[in-house]
């Protein structure tokens, strides 16, 4: 595939050096500097877009490309607000997108497991539940997607949650969310149910970006010979 990338910073660059690994060329990068040669003639030859930019660009980014009828793969998180507009966009031209809060497949079997611990936690009234995430301090939104992702997954599971609230904020039957920025962590999260007698959890906990990296290429190469919309779960087979 020839791929391009928007955003080019550490995400852009892990996602250049895995893609080039997997027989890929990486022909065009756009960034904040260049964005201008973000348009038809250069996307033209452009099998799949990879989108990893920031939340303020990322819906203009993203419908540009597909208007184009060019594939899209997104992992920018903070703009969910336009998501369905994108999809109404994408099938519209009759191409491809995929979007995820997060691409490591590791972080995706916590949303599988996640989702099913809260199916059978709906029978025990005992256990609260709580969230919480730890990122590097130049992360630009909070919570994280994958923590708004991990509480839907509980909300969805357990009719004893209506949705998510922050840490300090704690409300009746919504899911409290800490967001804690620090370092340079690439990713922890960490789901908790607690009781007077016992706790479970459920932590994944990133080594670096090269497992985000990874499933990015790998949805990019299911998504670009296909057309609808379509999510991790498809890309993984569950």
């Amino acid at each position: 595939m020839n791929i391009a990338l928007i955003g080019y910073g550490r995400m852009g660059h892990e996602i250049e050096e895995i893609s080039i690994k997997r027989g890929h060329t990486v022909g065009l990068r756009i960034d904040i500097d260049n964005k201008e040669d973000l348009n038809p003639d250069n996307l033209k030859n452009v099998d799949v877009v990879i989108e990893f930019s920031s939340p303020d660009s990322a819906f203009e980014n993203i419908s540009k490309c597909l208007g184009m009828k060019v594939p899209v793969v997104s992992g920018t998180t903070g703009w969910m607000k336009d998501y369905d507009r994108a999809k109404e966009i994408c099938l519209k031209n009759g191409t491809a997108f995929i979007h995820s809060s997060n691409f490591s497949i590791g972080v995706n079997l916590l949303f599988r497991l996640n989702s099913e611990l809260a199916e059978h936690m709906k029978r025990y009234k005992e256990y609260t539940v709580s969230i919480e995430e730890i990122h590097h301090t130049k992360k630009l939104d909070a919570p994280s997607g994958t923590a708004i992702t991990l509480a839907e997954g509980i909300k969805k599971g357990h009719p004893g949650y209506k949705g998510w609230c922050f840490d300090n904020d704690k409300t009746e039957n919504m899911i409290p969310i800490k967001s804690v920025r620090e370092g340079s962590v690439p990713g922890t999260h960490i789901v908790t149910w607690d009781s007077d007698n016992d706790t479970i959890s459920l932590k994944h906990e990133a080594k670096n970006r090269k497992g985000l990296a990874l499933g990015a290429v790998v949805a990019a190469e299911y998504i670009h010979s296909r057309k609808g919309v379509y999510t991790m779960s498809d890309v993984l087979g569950f």
